[in-house]
């Protein structure tokens, strides 16, 4: 979570959206069967696909209700995906399948927001740092500065995933 003011935010927390259950391993692939095959017993996809959407919105609720509690008012939320390609355009089965789940993720991450009133703002990782770079009117150098000030005032991995993370929220919250 960023605070502003735009030009130069905070880093307020960084915190994991849990999207599967972790008991349920099926649910962090759902559209997968066994030896990386396309899950197409319909039964199985159903019941993985509701666990995937309840999992997320309880999820964005315990952040947004820790939040609000401790003063934070979220109106915009920004995430990063890897592809937005039609997974129907997809002939390999199993690439299909990690589209189609990268779809769910995106689709059940962006509903449970969206019951909140929050604003998402999806960016494919490819354009990520290219879009924000304009959107800020400042330089690959000083974006990367900032971000990596920000590492500072954390703990815990700072790995490319929680540096895209940052990179979304700025550009929500200057959206």
């Amino acid at each position: 979570m960023l605070a502003g003011p735009i030009r130069l935010p905070r880093l307020c927390d960084i915190r994991v959206i849990d999207l599967s259950d972790p008991k349920i391993p099926a649910t962090r692939q759902p559209y997968h069967a066994a030896m990386g095959e396309l899950e197409i017993n319909a039964a199985k996809l159903r019941s993985r696909l509701q666990i995937v959407r309840c999992v997320t919105k309880q999820s964005v609720a315990k952040i947004v209700s820790d939040y609000r509690r401790d003063g934070h008012e979220i109106r915009v939320a920004g995430f990063v995906v890897g592809s937005q390609i039609d997974p129907a355009l997809i002939a390999n089965p199993h690439i299909r399948a990690h589209a189609l789940e990268g779809q769910l993720f995106r689709t059940a991450l962006a509903d449970a927001l969206c019951a909140h009133q929050i604003v998402c703002v999806v960016l494919s990782e490819r354009e990520a740092l290219a879009k924000t770079e304009t959107l800020l009117k400042k330089s690959p150098a000083k974006l990367e500065s900032v971000i990596n000030e920000m590492k500072r005032t954390t703990r815990g991995p700072w790995r490319a995933e929680q540096k895209l993370a940052i990179i979304a929220a700025w550009f929500a919250l200057a959206s």
